[in-house]
């Protein structure tokens, strides 16, 4: 068999183009590998002279949909965005201090990414805002174009206490709406390669990680962690040496969860361990990544 592109577990954009290849209703295109996929891809394969695995392997995911495999990158982001648990589509409020925090791999307005994604979908896509956001349109522009410090007021402001996970109903809407326009979405996507799927490709090669999940626990490094620092890199790189490939992407996985804000410690170490392992388990659901398609 040719390597998993898609199995059991895995969720998001590749499994819709799947399933959409399939003849699936759009009621029953959702965007979930589960039973009704497996059988339908070994419905598939049964009269093609396919092995019957119910796994998406290469040459079936070829034969469904008409395309090469998927990039790498397209690979990496449904993991990682699945992890984020926002797609395009989900905004949520300043819980954590970013903001507020919205699309397919969590841009927030602290990191500046947020913004910078609303000013693309201005300079190419005006129209859509206004379509999305109606009369709250003129509030938005204004406070993407202003200063940090305003953009958290505002973040804070439509936050719901006490908790602030929410924010409120018109904005959520409306982001909503704005998350689900085709082009927005291709905006998303495209500011999530260029600003952390390339970065995580140069870090991937400082340490010689040369293996997909070694570029994918690079990829959810910088999404989630914002990369590997010179702190970081001093104490990974004291413990590299002898270390084989899957040694070192759980030394990098430990160190950068020993790194980060107290209370997210052991919530960034599973994550990252179980990218870095291939398997485990995060916010309380099972992950096997290779069929995820990275192996």
């Amino acid at each position: 068999m040719s390597a998993t592109v898609l199995a059991r577990g895995a969720r998001g954009d590749l499994v819709e183009a799947l399933q959409r290849g399939l003849g699936f209703g759009l009621m029953d295109i959702d965007g979930d590998y589960g039973g009704q996929t497996h059988r339908a891809v070994e419905g598939f394969q049964r009269p093609r002279a396919l092995p019957v695995t119910g796994v998406a392997d290469a040459a079936t995911w070829t034969a469904v949909t008409g395309r090469p495999v998927p990039h790498l990158f397209e690979r990496c982001l449904g993991l990682t965005a699945d992890f984020e648990g926002h797609g395009y589509k989900i905004a949520k409020g300043n819980w954590d201090d970013a903001g507020l925090t919205w699309g397919i791999i969590g841009f927030t307005v602290a990191s500046g990414e947020m913004p910078a994604l609303i000013k693309l979908a201005g300079a190419h896509h005006a129209p859509l805002i206004d379509l999305a956001f109606g009369d709250l349109a003129g509030k938005l522009r204004a406070v993407m174009y202003g200063s940090l410090a305003k953009q958290m007021e505002w973040a804070d402001s439509i936050s719901i206490p006490p908790k602030k996970v929410d924010i409120s109903a018109p904005w959520a809407n409306a982001f909503r709406i704005f998350g689900e326009l085709a082009e927005i979405r291709a905006l998303q996507r495209a500011r999530a390669r260029e600003k952390y799927f390339e970065p995580a490709l140069k870090t991937a090669a400082k340490f010689g990680l040369v293996s997909e999940l070694g570029v994918a626990l690079c990829f959810d490094i910088h999404v989630q962690n914002g990369g590997i620092n010179a702190s970081r890199e001093a104490k990974i790189r004291a413990k590299m040496p002898a270390a084989n490939e899957p040694a070192l992407r759980k030394i990098i996985a430990n160190i950068v969860a020993e790194t980060s804000k107290p209370k997210f410690v052991e919530d960034v170490r599973y994550r990252k361990l179980t990218i870095a392992t291939g398997q485990g388990t995060v916010h309380g659901t099972k992950y096997t990544v290779e069929n995820w398609g990275l192996g």
